[in-house]
């Protein structure tokens, strides 16, 4: 979640900013062999009343686990 008055596009900024330098930590191969993790684009989309549960579900079966 985040405050409606913050873009998503500085979410998403922010989002990239932390998790790339962690996963370059914590993984030599990311390091090494990828220049940049994230691109410039991203998709976004509003789920309505959907339970987290219900999203959890629907990513993981989209991903076959």
């Amino acid at each position: 979640m985040c405050d409606p008055q913050v873009g998503i596009h500085r979410l998403v900024k922010q989002l990239n900013g932390y998790s790339g330098p962690a996963l370059r930590a914590e993984s030599r191969t990311v390091k090494r062999r990828l220049p940049s993790l994230w691109t410039n684009s991203y998709f976004v989309s509003t789920v309505g009343g959907e339970t987290l549960e219900t999203l959890k579900r629907d990513v993981e079966s989209q991903l076959g686990k």
